[in-house]
């Protein structure tokens, strides 16, 4: 995989780390009560959003507060019972009530799929927040890139990642990074075939620095 390429996904890794590493600062400086109460008060955002008069954004808000407070004093507790028990229940609320709180999908998602005892666990949670958001907006190529990074990360199916790349290289707007990142995906999950067609592909774009990258990518994997 490209140098340039490997350095984008270690910048979207470092963001997630960085906002792990914000949480627990937070957390340090600004401690939550342990006493605080768990319960999620209204579960339905559907509902929630016909309670709260048109203030849905606020809501949203508020939910999505209170998710990071509790994601990070459970991350901090030495407590294993019910531990995260309502990071997915209060993330969903909040992107059910604000559909376009981008935010919340993406560190919503890196949350979700976080390991024990930094998180979790739920990969499958993770990516179906956010397919829930391209749904909403398929046009956000970020939720398609996070797809692929949590794939990558948390996962063993380098294939799911290379398509979660390509789909995100594919939606207007996208970085032209992405899909030599998605070649580099299919070829450590044993793909050859499917990266030779992209490559081939890639070598009738219009930015050379692709076309070139493709060529010598052929070259490597014994294509022509």
């Amino acid at each position: 995989m490209r140098r340039g390429t490997t350095s984008a996904l270690i910048v979207a890794v470092a963001a997630a780390l960085m906002a792990v590493a914000t949480l627990d600062a937070r957390a340090r400086w600004f401690p939550v009560p342990v006493d605080e109460q768990r319960e999620l008060y209204v579960a339905d955002g559907r509902l929630l959003a016909h309670a709260t008069l048109g203030f849905d954004a606020v809501a949203a808000d508020v939910y999505w507060i209170r998710a990071v407070q509790h994601y990070g004093r459970d991350r901090r507790s030495l407590t294993y019972e019910g531990r995260y028990a309502l990071l997915h229940p209060l993330i969903d609320v909040t992107t059910t009530l604000d559909p376009y709180f981008s935010v919340a999908y993406q560190f919503g998602a890196v949350f979700l799929a976080e390991p024990l005892p930094n998180g979790p666990g739920r990969l499958d949670l993770g990516l179906a927040l956010l397919e829930k958001g391209l749904a909403v907006e398929p046009d956000r190529w970020q939720y398609a890139q996070y797809l692929g990074f949590l794939h990558y990360w948390h996962g063993t199916d380098r294939t799911a990642a290379a398509r979660a790349f390509e789909r995100a290289a594919r939606i207007p707007g996208a970085p032209n990074w992405l899909q030599p990142l998605a070649v580099g995906m299919l070829v450590e999950g044993g793909e050859r075939d499917a990266a030779v067609t992209m490559l081939r592909e890639m070598t009738r774009s219009e930015d050379r620095w692709i076309r070139e990258l493709a060529e010598r990518k052929l070259a490597e994997i014994g294509a022509r």
